[in-house]
């Protein structure tokens, strides 16, 4: 029996949701820690507005 594409689509994105792994919240020292790492080049325009308010400005 084959699942309808609609079901397997929900299956497999549960999947990727669930073993995807937590990202810290942003603001914490985690998360300023990891942006510090990540290179500014592949930084979003969110992130670097997220970046200045909570980790520079705070």
């Amino acid at each position: 029996m084959r699942l309808p594409k609609s079901v397997a689509a929900i299956i497999a994105l549960s999947f990727l949701v669930v073993f995807s792994g937590c990202s810290h919240e942003i603001g914490s020292k985690e998360w300023c820690d990891g942006m510090k790492k990540k290179p500014k080049k592949d930084w979003t325009a969110q992130e670097v507005a997220d970046y200045t308010k909570q980790c520079l400005f705070k």
